[in-house]
């Protein structure tokens, strides 16, 4: 059994002010058109998801259950009676929906994709195991709730794909990192590393062990009386996240804008070079890259004490913001968006505009499934990272580095600088909820719920309107090129070599597609595109978040995100920390 780390500070205290309850609706309300519209029970999965965005979805189901449960308590005293059972309803639902997602999760197949998918799953299991211990502690017994029995089936999966993924770790090339996909050549890029760091370290601290050899490894051999047992709280797990974290920040990933571009290619490797060094970068800027990160420096810094880890992840979180265009000094947008004219956009800023966390693709509508999961990761890691409870727990060696007195000072420190973030999340909400259709269904472009602009009177050619270099190597949104030396070795993607016939096979099944990418076409014209909602020609012409693959589970999921997000940290503002 895991043992727990105790407790070595008080939880905040008592609520000094109501608390929104409309914004708790908007919580729940995001959650159940979610499910209600893009889950599927009869197959346990989000069907037009892919693997990594439906293993992405139930890790933003498992996180609001977790702060549904948390405080249904606190909402209780300022409901009415009749809408109290219906609180209870939801979370029941909505678990036995990550128990069907447990098996139509297609486990086999995720085995043989990229190592970044296989990481996705482990923090959606990890972070499941989290609503559990949530639940149960909200139960009374930590032994009584009936979710319990499901800990050991979860922690299993993540454990197997931790183990898994971790095969992507490579010295040879770039000094370490993990590689993105094996059947790609080499390829050290942010996000998979990313995802090895948090990953691992929550494996630290939420791991609970697992006894279950199987699937059966012919390597390891068990013995009859230890048939591979994995214990919790295993030393490698945080080794991997120190080993990680200190190779990705002596990579050179970051630019000069404190932001993680996306990874490194290896010049010459395709012509044979034996050159290993990370020498040809992709600057190409996603909302993610710049997420994960922080639930392992939060973890990271709860299991050392260095305070270092905090500090790097205030220091994202502030860049990060800064290139959505806010002043967090001022806390509202360098812009003034009063003085916009009909159809004006505030110039691009990095990662959005006018104060909205924005993805480059958003302007063009044409998001990949990919793009449309980022800015909720964004979210969900952020709010990991800055939630009023996340330091209340340390562990013993944190207490003894620090003592007791410079650890409660770093506690109100990480608690005050996270406060002041809370009225940026609150116009990125606000924002948001602007893109909400008739049927509660969110948007992917949340600046335009802010500013209100229609597609006949959106103006493109405005200068600083379109991100730089559109396009360039935004290989999320158009897909990888099959056809190119950098990623996978070969000239044409009608090349008769066996070797080539047989890289481009295993890489056609890996379901990348080159994607139609139009940044330099706008010409004025709306363009006739077909809508995903059932929605007139009228509206789709008019509504920018109606293009391209519309609204959607993943953009739907990037809302709650957000939402649970403000909820969550707008607690800051009603308890004394």
């Amino acid at each position: 059994m895991l043992v727990r780390w105790v407790a070595v500070f008080a939880s905040a205290a008592i609520a000094i002010a109501a608390p929104d309850i409309t914004l708790f609706e908007d919580l729940l309300s995001a959650l159940t058109v979610m499910q209600d519209a893009y889950f599927a029970n009869w197959i346990g999965s989000w069907p037009e998801g892919n693997d990594w965005t439906r293993a992405v979805t139930g890790t933003y189901v498992a996180g609001a259950l977790k702060t549904i449960s948390q405080d249904m308590e606190s909402v209780r005293n300022y409901t009415t009676t009749q809408l109290w059972p219906s609180y209870e309803n939801i979370l029941s639902r909505h678990f036995e929906e990550l128990i069907g997602y447990y098996f139509g999760q297609d486990a086999f197949g995720i085995r043989n994709e990229a190592y970044d998918d296989m990481l996705w799953v482990v923090l959606g299991w990890l972070e499941t195991i989290q609503y559990i211990d949530q639940q149960s502690e909200e139960s009374g017994s930590i032994k009584e709730w009936h979710g319990r029995r499901w800990v050991p089936a979860f922690a299993h999966r993540a454990r197997v794909f931790w183990e898994l993924a971790s095969r992507g770790w490579d010295q040879k090339y770039c000094g370490g990192g993990m590689i993105w996909n094996p059947r790609l050549l080499p390829y050290k890029n942010a996000i998979t590393n990313e995802l090895f760091i948090a990953a691992s370290i929550s494996m630290y601290h939420y791991f609970p062990g697992d006894d279950n050899p199987s699937p059966w490894n012919q390597a390891v051999e068990f013995d009859r009386d230890n048939r591979g047992k994995w214990p919790p709280r295993d030393p490698k797990f945080w080794n991997a996240a120190q080993t990680g974290y200190k190779w990705l920040q002596s990579s050179g990933m970051m630019n000069n804008e404190g932001l993680y571009t996306d990874g490194f290619h290896i010049s010459g490797i395709s012509e044979g070079s034996d050159n290993t060094k990370c020498d040809k970068r992709d600057d190409m800027l996603y909302t993610y890259n710049q997420g994960v990160i922080l639930t392992g420096q939060l973890g990271l810094f709860k299991t050392t004490g260095d305070l270092k880890y905090l500090e790097d992840g205030h220091k994202l979180v502030r860049d990060v913001i800064k290139a959505t265009g806010w002043d967090l000094r001022r806390q509202q947008p360098v812009d003034d968006l009063s003085k916009l004219k009909p159809g004006q956009l505030p110039p691009w800023q990095g990662l959005g505009r006018g104060g909205i966390l924005e993805e480059a693709c958003d302007i063009s509508g044409e998001c990949s499934q990919d793009g449309q999961t980022f800015k909720g990761i964004w979210m969900h890691h952020f709010t990991a990272f800055c939630e009023p409870k996340s330091l209340d727990v340390l562990s013993p060696r944190t207490i003894e580095h620090l003592g007791h007195y410079n650890a409660r000072k770093a506690r109100a420190s990480h608690y005050g600088k996270c406060e002041r973030y809370v009225p940026w999340l609150r116009h990125n909400a606000k924002a948001a909820m602007g893109t909400r259709d008739s049927h509660g269904k969110y948007g992917m472009w949340w600046t335009v719920g802010l500013i209100n602009i229609t597609m006949p009177n959106l103006v493109f050619d405005a200068p600083g309107i379109l991100p730089p270099d559109l396009g360039k190597d935004d290989y999320r949104n158009r897909g990888v090129p099959m056809n190119n030396r950098t990623w996978v070795g070969i000239i044409m993607p009608n090349s008769t070599t066996e070797e080539e016939e047989t890289r481009l096979s295993l890489f056609r099944g890996q379901g990348h597609r080159p994607q139609r990418f139009i940044y330099d076409r706008y010409d004025g014209d709306t363009r006739a595109l077909k809508s995903r909602d059932g929605l007139s020609d009228e509206t789709t012409r008019s509504d920018p978040n109606s293009r391209g693959r519309g609204r959607t589970g993943e953009t739907q999921g990037g809302a709650l995100a957000l939402l649970r997000a403000l909820w969550t940290l707008s607690k800051y503002g009603r308890v004394d920390t």
